[in-house]
């Protein structure tokens, strides 16, 4: 994609930090813009800005509206809302279930809505927003953690089963950034998070990059690939390190 010049962009989550960030990009680029959230003053305060047009709603069910306000096409939807769900395997079951339904889900229920046309014509493009939790893992947060995973998971078969036939996929996956998500995820996100917090137009930066080259894994954090490697060569000793990790936030009263 050399230009996404004209081509309709839906960004889910847009009613701040990355989706806001992401809406800006493309709608600079010269896209039409769909943004969407549930806040539905902060999308048209957004929309204003950018010439954007807001549809708010869950972002689940939101394609057909979008389509219909990007006159019939869709060429890249941006699956950005997330739920920050800290927790640990005690979490309630309602914790578990809105994770699974906003983090995973969505994404589901959007490339069910959108891949017959983009299948019919050739061509689409899928961003997921997920996590480096969702390559790696994230302490005090085990809602996040898992369904960050199944972001990316999901991700992954889109783009191996639809590759051959037009459809481009990309999963970003940064570590800490400056958002409200970053501010709610409380002591555990001050430790590992916070201090190699970037903002969120680095993000929709690393994203356009991704695209230019076609490139699935979108890191914002260089540093997470070389993560990623270790926990897949050694995994023991990775996890060894995560425990000590784990161990540092508990001794700070968390």
């Amino acid at each position: 994609m050399s230009t996404v010049q004209g081509a309709g962009v839906v960004v889910t989550g847009a009613g701040g930090g990355i989706g806001a960030a992401l809406a800006r990009r493309f709608a600079a680029e010269g896209a039409r813009v769909v943004v969407n959230d549930l806040d539905e003053a902060r999308i048209k305060a957004l929309a204003e800005e950018t010439g954007a047009v807001a549809v708010a709603g869950d972002a689940s069910r939101i394609v057909e509206a979008a389509r219909d306000a990007l006159d019939g096409t869709i060429d890249v939807y941006c699956a950005n809302a997330g739920l920050a769900s800290p927790g640990d395997a005690l979490a309630d079951e309602e914790v578990w279930a809105a994770a699974w339904d906003v983090n995973v889900m969505a994404h589901v229920r959007a490339a069910r809505a959108l891949l017959p046309d983009w299948l019919e014509r050739g061509s689409g493009r899928f961003v997921a927003t997920a996590s480096a939790a969702g390559l790696l893992t994230m302490i005090g947060a085990a809602p996040y953690s898992v369904t960050k995973h199944g972001a990316v998971a999901f991700a992954e078969w889109l783009s191996l089963t639809y590759r051959h036939r037009g459809v481009k996929v990309h999963a970003i996956c940064p570590q800490g950034v400056r958002t409200d998500m970053l501010t709610a995820s409380g002591s555990a996100g001050e430790l590992v998070l916070a201090p190699s917090a970037i903002e969120p137009e680095d993000v929709a930066d690393a994203l356009f990059d991704a695209m230019a080259e076609d490139r699935f894994l979108v890191l914002p954090h260089p540093e997470v690939a070389g993560y990623y490697r270790a926990r897949a060569e050694n995994t023991d000793h990775w996890l060894g390190s995560m425990n000590r990790l784990q161990r540092k936030w508990e001794e700070t009263g968390a």
